[in-house]
């Protein structure tokens, strides 16, 4: 058994099936799933994350959260949570980075949110002088102060995608096509969607939009914690402020696939809305910053310096390669306009460093 062949039977028996519940499957399926049978991030896998790529991403991010907590009195305990860590390698930076702020690491409650067993077994191992503890949702969060950051996990969420047709919405999914013996993407029937009457306003007939509900439930479950008890997020991830086309994609040996070609096997990704975001933190009494560029954010932050000091004792291939990851992490055309931070922070706080108001 594969997983399209499973797909292909449970699409026979119920009728297609919507692109969320396609992107479950193939990225967290018990037995099939990309997350929980391979070994996605880093130079053996089919993407590389920014912390891969540099320390100074780490750093800069988890000095911006101890600013934040300095700003707030340094409560005590608090939590100190990373969405889909990955290899570890975001939270090993941070840690190291914010070792000698006085209190900070004995005050903070490690947790890291993530579904996959192997990558849970490679968090261990990285950050094993931490002791950090696993919680399946964020829901489970402590209700205390928490200072979270979030990279290229909202991106992975599983997204609806609907396509305009006059006042109201056919849904894209996922079907079986016999003759060609593959998946295959479809329409179901034009119905009126509430959640998306607003959209009525600036799209046009044939026009596609995606949403993601469960996004919008993980940032309200953050928000509210932050709302009623302190704390800072900063969420990172491609996108923009608003959905607007399909940005369904997939990633195999670092280079694009067919999203529907041998499910399970690439990583299914969408770019994240925003605006979306924003609204379910304000739903929760939480105020967020305004969404600024990945390398806007990394300058401000101080990256440039940091990189100077790295640099300091380096020639040759090692001086090369931290140039290269600088212009990668920061520049225009590659990450730095692409990728985007939204920081949420408690109304009668100021913002988080980098980010503005």
């Amino acid at each position: 058994m594969t997983l399209k062949a499973s797909l292909k039977r449970r699409i026979l028996l119920d009728g297609p099936i919507s692109i969320a519940d396609y992107m479950s499957d193939c990225l967290l399926h018990p037995e099939f799933g990309y997350y929980t049978t391979g070994t996605p991030i880093g130079t053996e896998g089919d993407f590389i994350t920014a912390p891969e790529i540099s320390q100074m991403f780490g750093e800069l991010l988890g000095l911006a959260l101890v600013q934040a907590w300095l700003d707030q009195g340094s409560p005590a305990p608090f939590t100190l949570a990373e969405l889909g860590p990955g290899r570890g390698t975001l939270m090993s930076d941070l840690l190291r980075a914010t070792a000698s702020v006085p209190g900070f690491h004995t005050a903070m409650d490690l947790v890291l949110i993530e579904a996959s067993p192997r990558l849970r077994a490679r968090q261990a191992e990285a950050l094993s002088a931490h002791a950090p503890r696993w919680l399946p949702s964020v829901e489970d969060l402590p209700q205390q102060p928490l200072y979270l950051v979030a990279n290229e996990f909202f991106d992975a969420l599983p997204i609806r995608q609907f396509q305009r047709a006059g006042e109201g919405w056919r849904e894209r999914r996922v079907g079986w096509d016999d003759a060609g013996n593959t998946l295959m993407f479809g329409l179901g029937a034009e119905v009126q969607q509430p959640a998306l009457a607003h959209r009525l306003q600036d799209t046009r007939e044939g026009d596609l939009v995606e949403t993601c509900e469960v996004a919008c439930v993980v940032t309200e479950a953050i928000a509210q914690r932050i709302a009623d008890h302190g704390g800072t997020a900063l969420l990172v991830d491609y996108g923009d402020w608003r959905s607007l086309g399909d940005t369904l994609q997939a990633l195999r040996a670092q280079a694009p696939a067919d999203p529907l070609q041998d499910p399970g096997q690439a990583d299914l990704t969408a770019h994240v809305d925003f605006e979306a975001l924003a609204l379910a933190a304000r739903a929760a009494g939480c105020a967020h910053t305004r969404l600024s560029p990945q390398g806007v954010v990394l300058e401000r932050l101080g990256i440039t310096e940091r990189a100077r000091t790295l640099a300091a004792p380096l020639d040759g291939d090692p001086l090369a390669a931290l140039i290269a990851a600088h212009r990668r992490l920061t520049h225009p055309e590659e990450m730095g306009n692409l990728f985007k931070v939204l920081g949420l922070y408690p109304a009668q706080s100021a913002p988080p460093a980098g980010l503005e108001p």
